[in-house]
């Protein structure tokens, strides 16, 4: 968005009346309109506010990439192909549906998240041999966390199905050469933030046991409750995974005194895979400055 004095104090006067957003979503409708859409700038968009609810999942759609061969998202950048493209993912998504149905790997009990995972292993060319087949497992459970979670955010299990099997496709394609990087990153910004917390984690053995899979792998997913979750995963989506580090980091800052006060490393590991679910969209968005302050906004006009 580019810097106009005007935009500036009205937005500042928005904020002061309570009307926090407007002039983002304002924005955000004016991008919506163009035909193709930009999609960097609705990336940019994506990182630098928060997205309106009424919208989000339609800003998903067109940001996660649908097959890592075509460059494309959920619904294409051109609008006018968007019912079209959606009456495609319909199809397909009732296809394999009665493909498992046929080959009995789902039946009408099947939980939802169950069916998105059998969904996923077949598109995925992992299905196991149906003689083989047991219930997911724990090398499923990044997969069904997510899914749960995503069930919470959307309505329809179509979308729900696009959506779980792009965000976690896109997410290994872009940062999965990142993941075993940010817990030195969380301990480089932990020192930094509160050196003495990160003395304390070290000293008692609970740093390298820290619930790193919960809060990278899962992306939170099962940690944080959905409202706070997606705002989150706004950011992972339009293409930062660093967000992740300081959401961890902040989590540790909140309950820095809990931690400290605490000497086992099993107590610390079970309180911070069972956070307190009442203050986390403050600490979702103290984890966000914290995030624009050591990496900075994007710089692309939006």
């Amino acid at each position: 968005m580019a810097d106009d004095p005007q935009r500036n104090f009205r937005s500042a006067y928005y904020e002061k009346v309570g009307f926090r957003g407007v002039e983002e979503k304002k924005s955000l409708e004016i991008l919506l309109k163009d035909n193709p859409l930009d999609l960097e700038k609705l990336s940019t968009f994506s990182q630098r506010f928060p997205l309106p609810s009424m919208y989000r999942i339609h800003v998903w759609k067109v940001l996660l990439v649908s097959d890592c061969h075509i460059p494309a998202g959920i619904l294409p950048p051109h609008s006018d192909s968007h019912s079209l493209v959606g009456g495609y993912r319909k199809e397909q998504y009732q296809d394999i549906v009665e493909a498992l149905e046929v080959m009995r790997y789902i039946n009408s009990s099947t939980p939802s998240t169950h069916t998105y995972l059998r969904m996923f292993q077949l598109e995925s060319q992992v299905l196991p041999r149906c003689s083989e087949t047991l219930p997911p497992n724990d090398e499923n459970e990044d997969f069904l966390a997510i899914s749960r979670a995503m069930e919470e955010i959307v309505d329809d299990s179509i979308d729900c199905y696009w959506l779980i099997k792009c965000f976690i496709n896109q997410f290994h394609i872009k940062f999965g050469d990142s993941l075993p990087h940010l817990p030195k990153s969380l301990e480089h910004y932990l020192s930094q933030e509160e050196p003495r917390l990160l003395n304390h984690l070290r000293s008692i053995g609970a740093l390298p046991q820290l619930p790193y899979s919960l809060w990278f792998n899962r992306c939170f997913a099962g940690c944080l409750p959905e409202s706070s979750l997606q705002r989150v995963w706004d950011k992972v989506i339009s293409g930062s995974c660093k967000i992740l580090v300081f959401v961890a980091l902040e989590i540790l800052l909140s309950y820095k005194i809990i931690l400290m006060g605490n000497t086992r490393p099993e107590g610390v590991i079970k309180f911070l895979c069972n956070i307190p679910q009442e203050n986390t969209d403050a600490i979702v968005t103290k984890a966000i400055d914290l995030w624009q302050k050591y990496c900075g906004n994007p710089n692309h006009a939006v």
